[in-house]
Order: structure tokens, then C-alpha cells, then sequence
């Protein structure tokens, strides 16, 4: 049994005896979807000699899971097994991004330039300091003259004492001009450093809650190599914004601004990352829902009574005996391709900060010729409001997300737009034409009735709609309203409308009319309608 214990041990590759090379990672591109991300890091390490090593990374996120990763060699390296470890780690520094640790050395450059601005600062005032006491000393002496002292040694003393106090003020006037410039040269190194510092703090930082993922590897050579990880994680989306502009002027045009609004909290920044926009979701259901057998079955009617008594019975006889619940057999998610998938490729590297919310990203300008019309719902509103359709003549869908309604460049509402197909038509508002005013009025009849006449098994309702163009601006003009329909015979409607409707049962819809015409400025249309409904003496509408 010992011999083949140590065959075994003989024959085993043992990392634990191999050499532990400790490596970071950097993060050099990003595909997002609207649920999660797929991240790829690339490793970069050097291996002092071929063959076994063990190659530990020390940044990835504390959630990251091994089943989430997926490792891909650089020529030269075979790739054995790899676990997550969160405790037993190497000690290491914090870790900085290539613009922290510019901004770093940036904020010691000017610490440095601040105690230089210190030091000049004091010696200037040590020299106007060493000049003033000068003068203060002159200025107090108070000494006794020396013993034969004449009237030219006098004369000679106090002559020294005015050269010399003279000489001492200049001095001190002189390092004055100085004092100012020394000042302000430290104000400002010192303002420079507050701006280096906070520009520094402003920097989006690696994160420092992380585990280590540790790898089997084995070297042909030594030398640098290289380890690519690709990792998905969740806490990440992205998701389509417009800007809608429509131009009248000359031409009628549409202008689509897509752009989209990227977030993340994964606790790691992604600086000057590669970004793939994907619509794709990996999170998702993958395949389509299973249906079971639905079986029905026939038994004797029970009176309630005694059904009632025989729910009693069983709720008495549920301690002692279990119940049995047939369990739905599960749904299970088959592998999946991607498929047809939207992907957008950002054209240059982005930063994206943890926890910033909604990074807006600019795509593309989409241009569209659209039909414009000012349609009205009398019923319901008094102006009317532009319509403008257009259809998607691309080759790629526009997805669902959020717009801003722009009108010759002025803001004019906000809407979401529902995923357009390459080939659909869509209608989307532009807001209301303050220049087109809708009046619906019911009329007065000669017995005094206003609008609606009814008896037994009549009703008789009449309308006048009226449309006036206040501008200086032509519209086609699309007015709908409505009338009732019917399915029984015994119930007749009758409509009359003058002019007769452009367009009847629009969209499908029974009972919805339509009519459309041009409406120049300072113009104004009619449309009179009435309906009646006749039912059998004995009936009542309902």
C-alpha cells in the first residue's frame, strides 16, 4: 500500500510545490446587455522558468463565480484547473488605474513645489526679520561716549549709527518687494495641489474588496505571458434614448438621435474599455415553455349539502393521513444560440464608474422622410396635434426605449417608442397646433332639443365640427369621430355626414370615421353629422 502511495505521489503533479506567480488583471473590453455583462480581462505575467507554476490573480471582484469564468491561453501555456480563493491572500497595495497614478504623481509634484514655495517664502521674511531688528538695535542704542571722546569722534559715531540704521531699512525694504511675490507664489502652488488632490479623488478607483482566482498553468518557456478571462456579471445594463427632431421647414424631415444610457454597480470601474452594446439576454429565458397534458374528467353531480358535509369530513381526516400533491414536472432551459441580435460597437474607449448612474453614450443620426398631418379628436380635444409617420427603412429594428419629441428644435413632450421592425409604419406625436382650433358643437332644434332627440324607440343625435386655421402655415388635416354600430337587425342606425367621411371603420375599428383634407391658412371647414337609432316598440336601448 506504501509503495503505491508514493508511485502515486511520484506520478502527481502537486501544485502546492510549484511556483506562485501573483499577477492583476485589466480590463480591456466590455459587451453589455440589458440585463448583465460579459467582461474580458487580460492577465499579463512573467514566468521565471518552464513548466509548473501557479499563477494567482488578485483583483477580481469579491461575487465573481468560478462557474461564470472562462480562461483562454496565450501561445506557450497550458492551462490546468482554477479555483476562487477569498482568504489565505498575498498582501498587496492598493491598486491604482493608469489615471490615478498619473494624478498621483501629479499631487506629489506640486507637494513638492509647495514646501519649495515655503522655503523661499521664509527666507525672504528671515531676511526683512534680520534687517528690522538692525534697525531696532541702532534705533535703541543708548550707549555712554568713550572717555576723550571730541566733537569729530561724536560726529563720526553718530554719522555710523545714520549709514548703518539707513543700510538696515533699505535692507528691509528691499526683502519687503520680495515678501509679496513669495506669497503669492505659495498661495498659488498651494491652490494647484487642493485641484491636484481633488482631481485625484474625483478618479474613479480599482476596487478593493476582491478575491483571488488561482491557477494550474504550465509554461513552455520562460518569459512574459499572457491569460485571458472572460467573466459574465450581473448588476450592469444598458438601455436605447432618443432624440426626436421634426423639421418642417422646406422638406419634411425626421432626424433620430440614438444614443444609449449605460450603468453599473459591479464595485469595479472599466476604464478606456473596448464597449459591445449587445440586445441580446443571456439572463433570460432560452427556450420556449412546456405544456403538460391537461387531463378532464366527468363524475355524478353532488348536492351541495352534501358536498359541504363531505369537505368537513376530509378537513377531520387531514392529520391522519397525509395528502399527497403531484408535483408539475419542472421546466427545464435548453442551450441556446444567440440568434439575430442587435450589437453595437462603441467606436472609442469609455470609462464607465461603478455605481454612476446612466453614462450616456452617443451612436448614430438616423434621417426619415415622414408624412405630417394635424389630427384632431373634436370629442375630446379642442386643437389639434402633429402626426408624424414615417417607416423604417433599415435593415436593423429600432429597439423599445425612451424619447425626447423635439418640433423645429423645441422641446415639445416626451414618449416611449415600442421596438419599429425594419419595413413597420409608426405614428408618433409631435404635440399640439395652438394655430388649429376644433369646436364641436350640438345644435339647437326648432322644439328647443340641443343635440340628442329621443323617444320611446328613437334617438337622434346631430354634431357640427368646425376646423380653424389661425396660422400662417397649410396642414393636411385628419379629423376622427365616432358614431354607434350595431349587430342585431331589430336595432337600425342610420348616419348622414356632409361632406361623407374620407375614410369609415378606420383601423378596423366600427363606428370610427374619418375625414381629411388640406386646410390653408386663415381657412376654415365644416363637417355637419347626424345618426339615428330605431328599435321596436316594447325594446329598450342599451
Amino acid at each position: 500500500m506504501r509503495a503505491l502511495i508514493a508511485v502515486l505521489l511520484a506520478s502527481t503533479a502537486l501544485p502546492a510545490f510549484a511556483d506562485t506567480i501573483a499577477a492583476t488583471s485589466r480590463i480591456t473590453a466590455v459587451t453589455v446587455y440589458p440585463d448583465g455583462a460579459k467582461l474580458t480581462r487580460e492577465v499579463s505575467f512573467t514566468a521565471p522558468t518552464d513548466g509548473a507554476h501557479e499563477l494567482l490573480v488578485t483583483d477580481l471582484p469579491a461575487d465573481s463565480q468560478s462557474g461564470l469564468l472562462q480562461l483562454a491561453p496565450g501561445d506557450g501555456i497550458r492551462l490546468g484547473a482554477f479555483n476562487l480563493r477569498a482568504d489565505r491572500l498575498p498582501p498587496r497595495e492598493d491598486p491604482l488605474t493608469p489615471d490615478q497614478t498619473a494624478a498621483k504623481a501629479e499631487v506629489e509634484r506640486l507637494e513638492t513645489a509647495e514646501i519649495a514655495a515655503v522655503l523661499a517664502l521664509e527666507g525672504v521674511q528671515a531676511r526683512v526679520d534680520a534687517a528690522e531688528a538692525q534697525v531696532k538695535f541702532l534705533s535703541s542704542f543708548s550707549g555712554g561716549l568713550p572717555d576723550g571722546a571730541t566733537a569729530d569722534t561724536i560726529r563720526s559715531m553718530a554719522a555710523m549709527i545714520g549709514t548703518e540704521t539707513l543700510a538696515a531699512r533699505e535692507a528691509a525694504l528691499a526683502a519687503r518687494v520680495n515678501l509679496f511675490p513669495a506669497q503669492k507664489a505659495l498661495e498659488d502652488a498651494q491652490e494647484a495641489l487642493a485641484k491636484a488632490r481633488a482631481a485625484y479623488d474625483a478618479l474613479p478607483s480599482a476596487d478593493t474588496n476582491y478575491t483571488a482566482l488561482s491557477v494550474a498553468l504550465d509554461a513552455t518557456s520562460a518569459g512574459e505571458h499572457t491569460v485571458t478571462i472572460t467573466q459574465y456579471v450581473g448588476e450592469a445594463s444598458w438601455r436605447p434614448f432618443y432624440d426626436l427632431n421634426l423639421t418642417r421647414e422646406g422638406d419634411d424631415a425626421l432626424a433620430i438621435n440614438r444614443s444609449v444610457l449605460v450603468t453599473q454597480y459591479t464595485g469595479e470601474d472599466w476604464s478606456g474599455v473596448d464597449l459591445t452594446l449587445s440586445s441580446s439576454r443571456p439572463t433570460e429565458q432560452a427556450a420556449p415553455s412546456t405544456l403538460w397534458p391537461e387531463l378532464r374528467t366527468i363524475a355524478p353531480e353532488v348536492d351541495e349539502d352534501e358536498l359541504a358535509m363531505k369537505s368537513m369530513a376530509d378537513g377531520a381526516m387531514m392529520e391522519a393521513e397525509p395528502v399527497v400533491v403531484a408535483e408539475a414536472a419542472p421546466v427545464t432551459a435548453g442551450a441556446a444560440l444567440e440568434g439575430d441580435t442587435v450589437v453595437y460597437i462603441y467606436p472609442d474607449p469609455v470609462t464607465v464608474a461603478s455605481g454612476v448612474e446612466d453614462l450616456r453614450l452617443a451612436l448614430d443620426s438616423l434621417a426619415f422622410s415622414p408624412v405630417v398631418k394635424a389630427v384632431a379628436v373634436p370629442r375630446a380635444d379642442r386643437t389639434a396635434f402633429v402626426m408624424a409617420s414615417f417607416t423604417n427603412a433599415g435593415t436593423e429594428p429600432l429597439l423599445p426605449g425612451e424619447a425626447m419629441l423635439f418640433r423645429e428644435g423645441v422641446l415639445v413632450g416626451t414618449t416611449y417608442l415600442d421596438v419599429i421592425a425594419p419595413g413597420a409604419e409608426t405614428d408618433i406625436g409631435f404635440g399640439a397646433i395652438e394655430t388649429l382650433r376644433i369646436k364641436r358643437e350640438m345644435p339647437v332644434r326648432a322644439g328647443g332639443e340641443t343635440g340628442v332627440f329621443t323617444t320611446s324607440n328613437r334617438l337622434t343625435e346631430s354634431a357640427v365640427i368646425t376646423v380653424e386655421n389661425t396660422g400662417d402655415k397649410a396642414w393636411v388635416v385628419r379629423l376622427l369621430d365616432q358614431v354607434p354600430y350595431t349587430e342585431q337587425e331589430d336595432l337600425e342606425v342610420e348616419v348622414t355626414a356632409t361632406p361623407e367621411p374620407t375614410e369609415t371603420d378606420v383601423d378596423g375599428q366600427r363606428g370610427i370615421l374619418a375625414w381629411e383634407f388640406d386646410l390653408a391658412a386663415g381657412a376654415k371647414e365644416t363637417i355637419t353629422m347626424e345618426h339615428s337609432l330605431s328599435w321596436p316598440e316594447g325594446m329598450e336601448l342599451r
